[in-house]
């Protein structure tokens, strides 16, 4: 791939689904995709069954004329392969291919994504049907770029069945070498599951009480790697027809079954779906989730492959954005990042599942509704931003983000076995989001040098390498902060021994002795001068090895006993969170931090004004999201001036920005 970006412009479109349609509608859409700004649509993805409605005979006719109209529309196609739900003919000449649940209960076909990854004539379809699909359509001029299957593992994460036993005990073999070295990784001389051979493991099925975790973690990374294959396979054939056409398959928000950071180095591009509920306000997890994907591959620009215009179909209740919404976090996404908007759908369907599911257009069919309306009006302006393709956000703090320690630490058997990884993330993340702090992530195996301040929410997984990586982080300057209850297992989930937590405690000076997990209606206070401030979930006993307490417990039995510390490692420091507090004193915290560190936003705004911004090698870009209902007053800088990107106008001193309302600024030093 030649360059970060699918379009010199900003792409705008959605998923378009033809095939549900007659072909007199197909003119419609172009026109109407047309008229609303729309260059890149979505086609194919459930596909299959009309592609090849019998096994080895296709019929691609009706996909040509479909991209020849998009196409002399000005319409590019990100043309899926089509392989994300199995025909029913395969269904029915492999009727084994259907996935398995722990308990050994098959499921049926007549939803989507039926498969188990593991069958031996899965993949073998895929790769004849992809092969096919690219030698067709490799010199179409709309063939803008690949989506390869779609949203992987979303109903199937994990099949129990006798394929996937075999392909099991494969992977171990080639994982582990030795039946003895499997043994001593999985430690399975407790409860005397001692394995002599290996047809003498099978998956993590349903079982009398806990599953031995190392074999559950292992089964995590086993299917992980399983799904990746069928990317893999498809992607080889990609390449080698289609080389310079890009290719990525949509990620999901919040998605703990894959490892998104290893699959995000084998796409061109990380483009993601994401379906933030409007009951719950402002988008934080969405904002979250938008850094994280940027983070998978360095910075690189992504696409939003999918979110909707109005309301969703499969929630207890479906309410809809309220006018102005989806262009708001349609620019909060852009500030972060984003070098495409797209929607699932573009025609709401008639019949299905999904009917009731929003769409660009809907039920109507026609171009008056609310919902076009403001698709086309966000279309019209989202051309007069190509100057920020390719533009990238830069960052001084990071939080550390695994997903084999989200595996891990969500495992049964623990202290606490209601941890929440993500929601324990997104605390640490909120108080940054509110003071338009802007957020990297990265692994805790990854170069975090390059910044002021790294967090570790909840690391409770550290494999090798990783202690040395952080003490040198610290040990030349950083700020760590961590969390409680990390630092406490290895790569196997086996305990690091030594006292908690073994691999930080150099760098935090403190041990952990106890902890105290608490109920869910339980709670405690700190003590912080003369302050209080409520926490729940966890309290770590801590003994104090060179760390000086910054909080303290103020009832229990530990009452008086340390609860945050810092300690001075090298020419940085190590904080330590040996609870959950609430957020106004993580935020009093998080300040304190950002001060020290000389660390600032790009503006000082009202609350609920959310200020990004994007750079290129010559210029700056300032994007401001007003998510209250009312107009905000910001004072400019004095020595900058900033260019309105929608209408050229210059702010040098003060900016209004109308309620829930939206400007992208181009900023400039006064000379």
């Amino acid at each position: 791939m030649k360059s970060d970006s699918v379009l010199p412009s900003i792409c705008y479109g959605g998923d378009y689904n033809p095939e549900q349609w007659p072909e007199e509608v197909w003119h419609e859409d172009a026109q109407l995709m047309r008229k609303a700004g729309v260059n890149l649509i979505s086609v194919g993805i459930f596909g299959w069954s009309k592609l090849e409605p019998q096994e080895g005979k296709y019929d691609f006719g009706w996909l040509d004329t479909v991209m020849d109209i998009l196409y002399k529309h000005g319409v590019y196609v990100n043309l899926a392969t089509a392989t994300a739900t199995t025909p029913a003919w395969f269904v029915k000449k492999y009727p084994d291919s259907l996935p398995v649940d722990r308990n050994g209960v098959r499921s049926f076909n007549g939803s989507r994504q039926h498969y188990c990854p593991n069958h031996p004539h899965l993949l073998e379809h895929m790769k004849t049907l992809v092969r096919a699909l690219a030698e067709h359509f490799k010199e179409h001029p709309a063939l803008k770029m690949w989506h390869v299957n779609n949203e992987y593992a979303c109903h199937v994460s994990r099949c129990y069945c006798e394929n996937c036993a075999r392909s099991f005990r494969t992977w171990l073999q080639e994982r582990y070498q030795s039946i003895e070295r499997l043994n001593e990784c999985w430690g399975t001389n407790f409860w005397g599951q001692r394995y002599n051979d290996w047809e003498e493991i099978n998956p993590p099925r349903k079982t009398p009480t806990f599953v031995n975790p190392s074999q559950e973690l292992d089964y995590y990374r086993f299917m992980n790697d399983a799904i990746f294959k069928l990317f893999a396979a498809e992607k080889e054939i990609l390449r080698e027809i289609t080389p310079d056409v890009p290719l990525s398959t949509n990620f999901m928000s919040s998605f703990k079954p894959l490892d998104y950071f290893s699959w995000a180095q084998e796409v061109d591009i990380v483009t993601w779906d994401s379906y933030p509920d409007p009951r719950e306000g402002l988008p934080i997890n969405h904002a979250m989730m938008s850094d994280l994907m940027r983070s998978l591959r360095g910075g690189q620009p992504f696409l939003l492959m999918e979110q909707v215009t109005s309301h969703v179909n499969w929630r207890d209740i479906n309410v809809p954005k309220p006018p102005g919404v989806m262009r708001l976090w349609s620019y909060s996404t852009i500030g972060r990042g984003a070098d495409g908007i797209m929607f699932f759908q573009w025609r709401q369907s008639r019949a299905g599942a999904e009917k009731f599911h929003g769409a660009m257009v809907s039920h109507s069919g026609d171009d008056q509704s609310r919902v076009y309306r403001e698709v086309k009006e966000l279309g019209h302006e989202l051309q007069k931003l190509d100057e920020l393709v390719g533009s990238r956000v830069k960052s001084e703090v990071a939080i550390l983000f695994d997903w084999e320690n989200w595996w891990a630490v969500e495992l049964d058997s623990k202290p606490h076995n209601k941890l929440n990884y993500i929601s324990i993330v997104e605390d640490y993340y909120r108080e940054l989001y509110k003071r338009n702090i802007r957020v990297d992530f990265a692994r805790p195996q990854d170069d975090v040098s390059a910044y002021k301040v790294v967090i570790a929410p909840l690391l409770y997984m550290m494999k090798e390498g990783e202690e040395e990586n952080l003490k040198r982080y610290v040990r030349d300057g950083g700020t760590l902060l961590v969390s409680f209850f990390s630092g406490i297992v290895n790569e196997n989930d086996h305990v690091h021994l030594g006292g908690y937590p073994a691999p930080l405690r150099d760098i935090l000076g403190i041990c952990v002795e106890e902890w105290v997990p608490f109920a869910e209606e339980q709670s405690n206070f700190l003590q912080d001068g003369g302050e209080t401030y409520r926490c729940t979930t966890w309290a770590d006993i801590i003994r104090l090895e060179g760390a000086e307490p910054l909080a303290l417990f103020g009832e229990e039995w530990y009452v008086g006993s340390p609860a945050v510390t810092v300690h001075r490692f090298g020419k940085g420091k190590g904080i330590y969170v040996g609870t959950r507090p609430e957020s106004r004193y993580l935020g009093r915290l998080m300040e304190s931090i950002l001060k020290e560190r000389d660390i600032t936003p790009a503006l000082q705004v009202p609350a609920k004004v959310e200020v990004t911004e994007r750079y290129t090698d010559k210029e700056r870009y300032v994007v401001i999201v007003n998510h209250n209902a009312h107009p905000v007053r910001i004072t400019l800088p004095a020595d900058e001036t900033f260019l309105n990107v929608f209408n050229g106008k210059k702010h040098d001193k003060e900016l209004t920005v109308k309620g829930i309302d939206a400007v992208v600024l181009k900023k400039r030093r006064r000379t």
